[in-house]
């Protein structure tokens, strides 16, 4: 058993490439910014450290959050940060559309999640735990805001799962 919960949990399977990336896109800014600064003549100690310090800012802006589920529980790790639901005891779930789209989670603990909704379209498991948390809520009587929403997301989710299996098959 872990500290964030059963030894039995999912997590999304693309978030090491996302990582990899942010710390190339970082490592590669870090790099430029330095020798340009050394090409010009300017770069000293302080300026080193000030494209260190901006490299490490960039790298934290692009450090996707990390999803990971459970039985009953769904969490978001951030560089600022952790947050857990209950799915098991879900009240309200919102989605937004747009450039930034995602979905709000609270739970009747008071506690409130936001996460892009392609992570759980790019990982069926993590999806599979948060449907089950939510069914759990609709069975509880929890759930009073969002269950057309999850009905909407799983619908979706099927269908560029459906298609995806298609695709790889060769039927499509």
């Amino acid at each position: 058993m872990t500290r964030n919960g059963p030894a039995a949990q999912t997590a999304d399977r693309h978030w090491r490439a996302s990582l990899r990336l942010a710390t190339s896109c970082a490592l590669a800014f870090c790099v430029m910014a330095l020798l340009v600064d050394w090409d010009a003549g300017s770069l000293t100690p302080v300026r080193a450290l000030l494209w260190s310090t901006l490299s490490a800012a960039v790298w934290a802006v692009l450090l996707p959050p990390r999803v990971s589920a459970g039985p009953g529980w769904l969490a978001v790790r951030t560089p600022w940060g952790r947050r857990l639901v209950r799915t098991d005891a879900l009240t309200a779930v919102r989605q937004y559309e747009g450039v930034s789209a995602h979905l709000v989670l609270r739970d009747a603990f008071g506690n409130r999640l936001e996460l892009d909704p392609r992570i759980l379209t790019a990982s069926p498991l993590l999806w599979h735990e948060l449907d089950t948390g939510v069914r759990r809520s609709l069975e509880r009587g929890t759930l009073r805001q969002g269950a057309e929403v999850m009905e909407r997301l799983g619908h979706r989710i099927d269908r560029e799962t459906t298609q995806a299996v298609l695709r790889v098959s060769g039927l499509s």
